[in-house]
């Protein structure tokens, strides 16, 4: 399966960022620093670490590297952290993604791998027990960072080409992200362990990793010294360096200099873009720098390389001025009658495939407009958009539906929650969506505030789901909660959410009553809830599901499942729906992925033949988890248990459902 970003690095030169020390030491100061590691940061000051992020992107970049090149449990020690390693950095990956996510730009996110700041002699190759050793602290980084949704990954700084070795191989153990591999030589030529660049290229050409390098130690001329030498070394080889194994520079702003107890670093950013160019000429794909360059030094690169650059032209473009609105006599009352493409396609029996997108956290919604550009190319016709999902603030969906119908044609499917709306609010945007064109509507209660970003907020939940797709279907009649006429029927498609994951626990049924009146006051559906006695999880859902049917639900979307077994004892149970359902599904890509989504995630369950056949799958996870969802979706199809399904990407990798969809829709 082919990694969006080494296709990328193969098209053209790439920019990576410049120093995250550098700038947190900066913003942070001494005495904040005193004591402590930049890592720490990731956790203590999350801020300032994804400003830094920003700023890059802002400047050009289309690499970021997470603010982790000391966070392997060696160097973590000496501050008491050791134990954090996999948090710190898995955290750090995920800050980078969000800032990328609220920049709006398609930047890729580098997972930071440094050296284990443990002496390795060149003798150290014979002693596998300490490499081993040195591997699994490797691993233990690398892990955190994937699990944390690293793109790529970079070992950088590395002075022992043994080293080196054991990041990489541990990289490859991990599973099948672009590795670039680093080193940095003195002045003389040569790592401190004695290889000269074309030692180091021959050497990690050999291991496999995708992108070789030097980095950091001296100013861009000596870097592009290193990198010249390697790539003739490549040629000897028989190996291109602009297809085969790639070149990556990044250099220092020069050596430092001591002022005032500081280190300055004196190369400007107009020396910079010189080199940037010099090293774009010589086939360099990925063009960075180390300590000391700043966002400063990375503009300065991305303006002298344009003309190096693909054509990377935005699927989509928003106009700076919108156009006037159409006159009234464009827009007749009947346009409101028709029905929506999905419910054509579901009454005609024709099978569908949505993919969820969630709205950007940030202003510009660029990257999300391309990649639904990307999965339109792919034959995908309809979008489901979150409503502020996982209670973590994003941009409206009304106006993403918006965008995605007005720029790429695509219909969507809003998941429309009670959580953040009272009563009068939830019939004022559902007006609202309509007259924009929004029809398709899941009506959901909302995850809970204490999962989000603002915790101590306090929901509304005048209705619940059920509520919810009551209200629905008055407009539908014709009239609003209290009666009130709409002057039209509205043409609301109206969808559903169902848990297939519900175990057969018993739950008391006072109790629950209890806690749901507590939680959700109003109109909410305890009353489905027998009078007395116990019921099982299973069996509420059942309930609540009869109770949305019967106020107008008119199609079904459920949880994911990794096995057909829920689906056959829901159908068994409940009997006829009378609604198609729409299954959902959230591809694997890894054993760590399937761990989190089992462990961490409410209404996820994922059996343990599934999580092995992961385990066992080692760095084909990814071919594995689309490999077992098509099975799922493909078994529920044939046995006529579902009408169509909805995938759900993981860190945005579009890229990994949209073969899937087009697979579906031509079967």
């Amino acid at each position: 399966m082919s990694e969006p970003a080494l296709e990328r690095l193969r098209q053209g030169p790439v920019l990576c960022d410049g120093a995250m020390g550098t700038m947190l030491y900066a913003r942070a100061g001494a005495s904040l620093m005193h004591g402590r590691c930049f890592d720490e940061l990731t956790l203590t000051a999350p801020e300032l670490v994804q400003q830094v992020h920003r700023q890059y992107i802002l400047a050009g970049a289309e690499i970021v590297e997470t603010n982790t090149f000391g966070a392997n449990a060696a160097k973590l020690n000496a501050y008491g952290l050791a134990d954090q390693a996999r948090v710190i950095n898995r955290r750090a990956a995920k800050l980078a993604y969000e800032a990328r996510d609220i920049a709006g730009q398609s930047v890729f996110v580098a997972g930071a791998v440094g050296p284990s700041g443990q002496p390795v002699a060149p003798t150290a190759r014979d002693d596998e027990p300490r490499l081993a050793a040195l591997r699994a602290i490797f691993r233990e980084q690398i892990e955190g960072l994937v699990e944390g949704g690293a793109d790529l990954i970079i070992l950088e700084t590395f002075s022992s080409l043994t080293e080196l070795r054991q990041a990489a191989l541990a990289a490859r153990e991990v599973g099948s992200l672009p590795i670039v591999a680093q080193m940095t030589f003195a002045e003389d030529g040569q790592s401190l362990s004695g290889e000269t660049p074309a030692q180091a290229a021959r050497a990690l050409a050999l291991l496999g990793v995708d992108v070789i390098g030097a980095n950091c130690s001296v100013g861009p001329a000596g870097i592009l010294d290193a990198v010249v030498e390697m790539a003739a070394a490549l040629r000897k080889m028989g190996i291109d360096p602009e297809r085969d194994v790639l070149l990556a520079a990044q250099p220092n702003a020069g050596l430092p200099t001591r002022v005032e107890n500081r280190f300055l670093y004196v190369s400007t950013p107009a020396y910079f873009a010189d080199y940037a160019q010099r090293f774009a000429s010589a086939g360099v794909r990925l063009v960075g720098g180390c300590c000391g360059t700043t966002p400063e030094h990375i503009a300065a690169m991305r303006g002298a390389i344009g003309a190096y650059l693909p054509e990377q032209a935005s699927a989509w473009a928003m106009p700076a001025v919108i156009a006037p609105a159409a006159p009234a006599e464009t827009f007749p009352p009947e346009e409101l009658t028709e029905r929506t493409h999905l419910q054509e396609d579901l009454e005609a029996g024709r099978f569908v495939v949505s993919v969820e997108l969630d709205p950007p956290k940030g202003l510009n919604p660029r990257k999300i407009m391309d990649g639904a550009a990307r999965l339109r190319e792919a034959g995908v016709r309809y979008i489901n958009i979150a409503d502020s999902p996982m209670a973590r603030v994003r941009m409206s969906c009304l106006a993403l539906a918006r965008l995605l119908r007005d720029y790429l044609d695509l219909e969507t499917i809003i998941h429309f929650t009670t959580r953040d709306r009272n009563l009068m609010a939830i019939q004022s945007d559902l007006l609202g969506a309509h007259a924009l064109g929004s029809h398709n509507i899941l009506a959901l209660t909302g995850d809970p505030l204490r999962a989000g970003n603002y915790p101590n907020l306090t929901g509304v939940w005048d209705v619940d789901s059920v509520g919810l797709v009551r209200i629905l279907k008055g407009m539908n009649e014709g009239h609003d909660a209290a009666g009130g006429s709409l002057g039209l029927p509205a043409r609301f498609f109206i969808g559903a959410a169902l848990n297939l994951n519900m175990e057969d626990r018993l739950i008391d049924v006072d109790q629950e009553r209890a806690r749901r009146k507590l939680a959700l006051p109003g109109d909410v559906a305890h009353e489905l809830l027998s009078e007395h006695g116990q019921m099982t999880e299973t069996e509420l859902e059942l309930h609540r599901l009869r109770d949305k049917l019967d106020a107008g639900a008119q199609f079904i979307m459920t949880q994911p499942i990794y096995e057909l077994a829920p689906l056959e004892r829901f159908a068994e149970r409940f009997g006829p729906v009378g609604a198609p359902i729409i299954l959902g599904m959230i591809p694997l890509h890894s054993a760590k992925h399937a761990e989190y989504l089992h462990n961490e995630v409410p209404g996820m369950s994922i059996p343990e033949e599934v999580r092995a056949r992961m385990r066992e799958a080692g760095e084909q996870g990814r071919e594995v988890g689309i490999a077992l969802a098509r099975e799922i979706i493909t078994q529920a199809r044939s046995r006529g248990l579902i009408q169509g399904c909805y995938l759900m990407p993981s860190y945005g990798r579009y890229d990994l459902v949209a073969d899937l969809s087009r697979e579906l829709l031509e079967g």
